[in-house]
């Protein structure tokens, strides 16, 4: 293809390339390996290959999309527009062609093989004390000879009943106040939401026996986990999670608020897409649950400022500049659909509070769920995600910061990287004297060198890497000796392999070949690898130079992340501090976890008010020491730190493929400086 061809990027799975000018989307997405599902052969019937283009200026692809980069709708969009319906901005990929640069987003529900977002509800034993609680009231009817409203009789009722003296009533029951009593025989069952100002939520005729419901969100720059929680209980009945739709405008944080500087509503676009998003998590937990939407009464919600301005419909144009200034960072309370939720009518939402600039509400529910200002051990706690929220502390007090780690975690920026989805490869083991791998795939139980394992991969195939599968690759490979400790990978006679093949200036590992379709490690791959962990390694270090300590006593790995990477891979690549690997455990989704509890516990969230007031937080990008810590990161497992507890019980053979010269290496390949 010619560099005058169009260049078409596809997210969530980052595939890019150039096409003809007149390329249908759908073949476009099959010539790149792109997740587009189509079964009624390209005649704009089934409408699985529902696509969403952008239009505007995308700094993180280097792109600018007109509005006139796909062809005009055509007659069979129309058609199936008029007789089925089309979501606003979306285009049937088998109709819709590439005329000019173009960035396509490929919604869940058009993606063959689904995402698989893996933020479970843990299990955990929370005291009980949510915000919403019954009362079962007998209403005075009306009386010509004392004339009051049928809503302040219902309200006297119920204040003599609970003691709320400054109870109040949502004005959006009152449509239905009347008709309710009236059907109940003035007996009513009243929900009432206390979080500091008591008010009526729902109302039912008569005595109701169902159970109050709520919701508890993890708002990710990648994906969006929700759990539907039983209140009385705290039991989970549903869980389910999604891409955040917002990808689409950058995989990376700043790359949105870029967006949003650079095109005119575009923090307005953003805000929708993300509400739509929630909105479709929302109807999708109602529904795996069984319940009645008019149950489900209380939100909470947890985010990285980011999200969080976005969500609530701010401008993050000051996030993406020095001071970092917040435009609000207090807790928010308020009316679900006041954030554009259609829940129930008086359903109420609760955002926890942010603590600095960068460091966002999700840092604060990790916080609330794994409680270092308790800790008798000085505690490194790290949620990892496309940005990472770190906190040193014990009970003399905590420090936090974050640092901008880039979706390559999530297997973005990789060469045959993909979200998690069935398919990609997610462990990867490497013989250190053979160097052959031997790896698992999503979706099927068994190590690709077991017996029956084609056999139980055939229904998916074997796809691509996912975030887990790529860091555990690189450390194998650097536990083998196939890349040194600076991230070059060697030819096959520096390691003794066929497996590392010249890539142009420098070499690639193939873990997987079939025919001519390979999945490599390249060294591209291994640098976004670097830069990430780098970044992660170096925040953490500030905490520990700001603490005036050169060792951790215990590491908490939060997130997706800490539940799929083993501490092992993860010390060995230098992501962490070194630190008895037994030490190092997964708190699961912990920032989900703290959702849950300020979900289920009033009393948490003015725990969790109060504490993020006290956390001392360090902003990396005006540290100097940042730098000088990130350069050092970038070697596996470090430069500078000499990390002996890992060196005690992993071998990591002392090789350097520098070679400076043609010799083995097939070409002269400068050396990466740290």
């Amino acid at each position: 293809m010619s560099e005058q061809d169009p260049l078409v990027i596809f997210t969530p799975s980052g595939k890019r390339g150039r096409v003809a000018p007149g390329t249908k989307v759908l073949d476009a997405a099959r010539a790149l390996g792109v997740d587009l599902d189509s079964v009624c052969g390209m005649r704009g019937i089934c409408s699985k290959c529902q696509v969403a283009p952008g239009v505007g200026e995308f700094s993180k692809h280097g792109v600018t999309v007109s509005p006139d980069a796909l062809s005009p709708i055509n007659a069979v969009e129309e058609r199936y527009d008029r007789v089925r319906g089309l979501k606003p901005g979306r285009r049937l990929g088998c109709q819709a062609q590439v005329l000019s640069d173009v960035v396509i987003d490929v919604p869940p529900e058009s993606q063959v093989h689904k995402q698989v977002v893996r933020k479970r509800a843990e299990v955990r034993d929370i005291v009980l004390s949510p915000t919403v609680s019954l009362s079962y009231v007998e209403v005075a009817e009306p009386d010509m000879h004392h004339p009051s409203s049928d809503a302040e009789r219902l309200l006297d009722a119920l204040k003599a009943q609970t003691g709320h003296d400054d109870l109040d009533f949502d004005r959006a029951l009152l449509p239905s106040l009347q008709k309710t009593l009236r059907a109940g025989k003035w007996l009513v069952t009243a929900a009432i939401h206390d979080d500091g100002a008591p008010v009526v939520v729902a109302l039912w005729p008569g005595f109701y026996e169902g159970k109050l419901h709520g919701l508890a969100v993890d708002l990710g720059s990648t994906t969006i986990a929700g759990h539907l929680v039983q209140l009385d209980t705290g039991e989970v009945l549903a869980s389910s999670g999604l891409m955040n739709p917002q990808i689409r405008f950058g995989e990376d944080l700043m790359s949105r608020v870029s967006y949003a500087m650079l095109n005119e509503g575009g923090a307005t676009e953003m805000t929708a897409v993300v509400r739509e998003g929630i909105g479709r998590l929302v109807d999708e937990l109602i529904e795996e649950a069984g319940i009645e939407r008019g149950s489900l009464l209380d939100a909470t919600f947890v985010m990285n400022p980011v999200m969080h301005h976005l969500f609530l419909g701010l401008d993050p144009y000051e996030l993406g500049q020095a001071p970092f200034a917040l435009a609000v960072g207090s807790a928010q309370s308020c009316k679900a659909n006041d954030l554009g939720l259609d829940i129930a009518p008086g359903t109420r939402a609760y955002v926890l509070p942010l603590i600095a600039g960068h460091v966002g509400a999700d840092a604060a529910a990790v916080a609330l769920s794994e409680a270092p200002h308790r800790s008798d051990d000085l505690a490194l706690v790290v949620d990892v995600g496309t940005n990472a929220e770190i906190m040193l502390g014990d009970k003399t007090g905590v420090l936090a910061c974050s640092s901008p780690t880039g979706p390559a975690f999530e297997g973005a920026q990789i060469s045959a990287g993909q979200r998690a989805a069935p398919g990609a490869i997610e462990r990867v083991q490497i013989d250190p004297t053979t160097k052959e791998p031997r790896f698992r795939v999503i979706g099927v139980d068994l190590w690709s060198d077991e017996t029956g394992f084609e056999t139980a991969v055939a229904a998916t195939g074997i796809t691509g890497i996912c975030g887990s599968g790529i860091i555990e690759a690189v450390a194998e490979m650097r536990m083998a000796g196939i890349v040194d400790p600076t991230g070059l990978i060697g030819s096959a006679d520096q390691t003794g392999t066929p497996r590392c093949i010249l890539d142009g200036r420098t070499h690639s590992y193939v873990l997987w070949e079939n025919g001519d379709r390979q999945i490599t490690v390249t060294n591209g791959d291994i640098r976004a690898i670097q830069m990430a962990k780098a970044a992660l390694y170096a925040g953490a270090r500030l905490l520990m130079d700001k603490r005036g300590v050169d060792s951790v006593n215990r590491v908490v790995l939060a997130g997706a992340f800490g539940a799929h990477i083993s501490p092992k891979h993860a010390m060995v690549l230098g992501m962490i501090p070194d630190c008895p690997l037994e030490k190092v455990t997964s708190a699961g989704n912990a920032a989900g976890t703290g959702a849950r509890i300020a979900l289920l516990n009033r009393e948490a969230r003015r725990e969790i008010e109060g504490l993020v007031r006290k956390i001392e937080k360090i902003e990396t990008a005006v540290e100097p020491r940042f730098q000088e810590h990130f350069v050092a990161a970038t070697a596996m497992p470090n430069a500078a730190d000499p990390f002996p507890l890992l060196r005690g019980v992993v071998t990591l053979p002392e090789v350097d493929f520098n070679t400076g010269g043609d010799g083995a290496g097939g070409g002269r390949r400068r050396r990466r400086r740290g």
